[in-house]
């Protein structure tokens, strides 16, 4: 699919991983809409991009109506779904409102968005999703099950999609450790020195690209696809290694 003049529905758009897609979609011609929650932030990129603020907390119910405000000045053509938080530590310790919010926000929202703008897409015979997973939702981390959950389930549902949806793009990002505020939110910031992190825009490049050749799924940086691969066809010697070199 071609960006320049395709309408881009961008959730999380004002920070981070979504704020950098935003930037790099609006180069390549792009008419977008950011969803956000921090009204200031998004209407800054919003600015820069020239793209429609549309202050939104995924994870308060209102998906139908943010879906129903995006399509107001024309038919949405991608979707890409970045908004995300996440939260470090043992399961035992976190607050069921904490495991709910995520779920919410990672995963059911962006269900629940592509239900209401896949039957545009399939009218007109074309469109792209895009879904910021993790490499987390791949291998499984320590003391963060839940954002783990939330990521393998965004990951299956893109999978799921692509065998029903004829003619529309679907697209799964699995980025490893990225260089955005994520850490500090999620209460846990990250002091390891491998893998260093990559810059949001490298993520951003990889979402682009991904629409524009129709790539099934994307690792960033590409090095994640090997322990992707050791996790999926040799999962015990993964484990070993996971619990001998994955604490800091």
């Amino acid at each position: 699919m071609r960006l320049a003049g395709a309408r881009v529905l961008v959730t999380g758009a004002s920070s981070g991983i979504g704020a950098a897609t935003a930037l790099e979609l609006s180069a390549r011609g792009a008419h977008l809409v950011l969803s956000g929650r921090d009204e200031e932030a998004l209407a800054g990129v919003a600015a820069r991009t020239g793209g429609r603020p549309l202050p939104a907390d995924l994870a308060d119910g209102t998906v139908d109506r943010a879906a129903d405000l995006a399509v107001r000045a024309g038919p949405v053509d991608v979707l890409v779904a970045c908004a995300g938080e996440g939260w470090s530590g043992p399961l035992a310790r976190m607050s069921g409102g904490t495991a709910e919010r995520l779920i919410a926000v990672n995963l059911t929202a962006h269900v629940q968005l592509t239900r209401l703008l896949l039957p545009g897409m399939l009218e007109r015979g074309r469109g792209h999703l895009v879904y910021i997973a993790s490499i987390a939702g791949v291998v499984g981390v320590r003391e963060e099950a839940v954002y783990a959950a939330t990521k393998a389930g965004l990951l299956a549902f893109a999978e799921s999609l692509r065998y029903e949806v004829p003619g529309i793009g679907v697209t799964a990002v699995v980025p490893g450790v990225v260089d955005t505020p994520f850490f500090a939110r999620r209460g846990r910031p990250y002091t390891r020195r491998r893998p260093a992190p990559v810059p949001p825009e490298r993520v951003a490049r990889a979402v682009a690209v991904a629409v524009e050749r129709d790539h099934a799924e994307v690792y960033v940086p590409a090095w994640l696809r090997l322990p992707a691969r050791v996790h999926g066809a040799a999962p015990g010697v993964f484990r070993v290694l996971a619990r001998r070199f994955g604490r800091p």
